[in-house]
């Protein structure tokens, strides 16, 4: 294939990669292109960890080509613009979350949902237009097309911001897609994870009452206490569960485990709506009955376009939300992953790129 003019004289970059299915990382030279026409380059100071880092590292969804560098939740300061980029500048913080490209013609493109786009490019483990592999941003550069990366605000932490990218958005995108985030209404949220606990924050700042549904009993003070819940369900307890019957406006449900979805939608009031962001591995057991009788929707939502993104980072900043971080060493990222598969992080484990990650 010929190379485009971008990746003539490619530029050597290093970071961590998994190379089989045993999902270990470890240090890994490869290539970026060099900066092209439209692209910003930029020194990756954070990259947060996401759940689909280790589904993808392991390919447990069946789709991973390896090597693989993780991360889609990469913050970092532009080092260099190209000649036609017009909406950054050398020495700006910014940001690249799930996707490096997408076709910009598709009806989905023109309304600014590239997330829906047929050719969505994910910023890892998939191909680009000029047909090398994407790397994610356990790496120490980034390179993208400035369509596709975000601005950050000044009075963001870095570090608290990674996470936003992924997490941030999969939460923000369903409470205004639809209708969740009007002050007021009562929005449940299944899960205290890295999604659950960013769904949290989100819906405070907009004014709802937040129930957290969760297995865990031993998370309702920190549910309370440090994220501001309003209340706090454990979902195997019958008798709190009929209590909170007809109760709620919307639920979001951030779990990625196989879990019955009845009690959930008896939770909801009439036209209540469940949004799934998890994604279980096997099918879900929906039953038709309970969402006749009560007019209720099941939907779905997947990350934000780019517009809706840039939108979410400057609620965040002017709410001052950022995630519960655990910030780490590069070489600690196979415990993290160990630990992540445990569900042992409050919430989310972020990568400190530009202290840690040393060439080799």
């Amino acid at each position: 294939m010929a190379m485009s003019p971008e990746n003539e004289h490619p530029v050597k970059a290093f970071g961590w990669a998994a190379r089989d299915t045993s999902g270990h990382l470890s240090p890994f030279k490869f290539s970026r292109r060099t900066t092209g026409e439209n692209d910003v380059t930029f020194k990756v100071l954070y990259c947060g960890i996401c759940h689909s880092d280790l589904h993808s590292i392991k390919n447990e969804w069946g789709i991973t080509s390896y090597p693989i560098v993780p991360g889609h939740e990469i913050i970092g300061v532009i080092t260099e613009i190209g000649t036609k980029v017009t909406k950054f500048k050398v020495g700006d913080k910014v940001g690249v979350g799930c996707m490096v490209g997408s076709c910009r013609s598709c009806a989905n493109c023109k309304d600014d949902l590239e997330n829906y786009c047929p050719k969505m490019i994910l910023s890892y483990g998939a191909k680009y237009n000029d047909g090398t592999t994407t790397y994610g941003g356990y790496s120490d550069i980034m390179v993208s097309d400035e369509h596709f990366i975000i601005k950050i605000p000044d009075n963001l932490p870095l570090d608290g911001s990674a996470p936003l990218l992924c997490a941030g958005i999969t939460v923000y995108s369903p409470l205004k897609y639809y209708g969740l985030n009007k002050a007021g209404m009562h929005l449940g949220i299944v899960g205290l994870g890295g999604l659950g606990h960013m769904a949290v924050k989100f819906a405070k700042a907009m004014g709802l009452k937040v129930t957290i549904i969760s297995t865990s009993p031993n998370k309702k003070k920190e549910a309370m206490d440090h994220l501001g819940a309003d209340a706090f369900l454990v979902s195997h307890n019958t008798e709190d569960m009929a209590l909170a019957m007809g109760t709620m406006d919307g639920i979001i449900d951030t779990v990625s485990a196989v879990h019955a979805l009845l009690p959930l939608f008896n939770l909801l009031k009439i036209n209540g709506k469940l949004v799934m962001v998890g994604a279980p591995q096997k099918p879900l057991e929906l039953l038709a009955f309970p969402l006749l009788m009560g007019r209720k929707m099941v939907g779905g939502s997947c990350i934000g376009g780019i517009q809706e993104t840039q939108e979410m980072i400057d609620f965040a900043a002017k709410h001052n939300i950022v995630a519960d971080i655990e910030l780490i060493p590069m070489d600690y990222v196979n415990t993290a992953m160990e630990r992540l598969s445990k569900a042992d992080i409050k919430y989310r484990f972020v990568i400190d790129i530009t202290n840690s990650l040393k060439p080799f």
